[in-house]
């Protein structure tokens, strides 16, 4: 094991999610999260809400995205971390299963980690792009 691979540094602890989440490993991503998590998906994003627990967000949120979108992937690129607060900016890329329609977008995430935990999420999308690429 690397030190990053244990390091409880916020920045390391939030990038080992994006990468958890991009190799589709839900152990590893379920692992950064902190018991009483709450991550949440801004409104008019298709899964908007607030879920709570390690099991909680990836049922609800990874699981579903997966359902519904081919290749689902956040492809993280610039932290500003201050402190247990991190901040990307990002891009998600995925097609719709059902329309066959590529959504490529720019995103926001802000993290609050605690004792190398995420205990907190908030995205910011555009998403009347995201829902452009869904079915009517």
């Amino acid at each position: 094991m690397s030190d990053f691979d244990t390091s409880a540094a916020p920045a390391d602890v939030v990038r080992r999610q994006y990468l958890a989440s991009a190799a589709g490993d839900l152990t590893a991503l379920r692992a950064t999260l902190a018991p009483d998590v709450e991550w949440t998906e801004m409104p008019g994003f298709p899964l908007a809400g607030t879920y709570r627990t390690p099991d909680g967000v990836t049922s609800n949120v990874m699981e579903q995205l997966g359902k519904d979108w081919e290749g689902w992937t956040a492809h993280d690129d610039t932290y500003v971390v201050d402190g247990e607060n991190v901040v990307v900016l990002a891009r998600y890329t995925a097609t719709n299963r059902a329309t066959g329609k590529p959504v490529d977008v720019r995103v926001a995430h802000h993290f609050v980690v605690r004792g190398g935990l995420i205990v907190r999420f908030e995205q910011f999308v555009d998403t009347a792009l995201v829902r452009a690429a869904m079915p009517n």
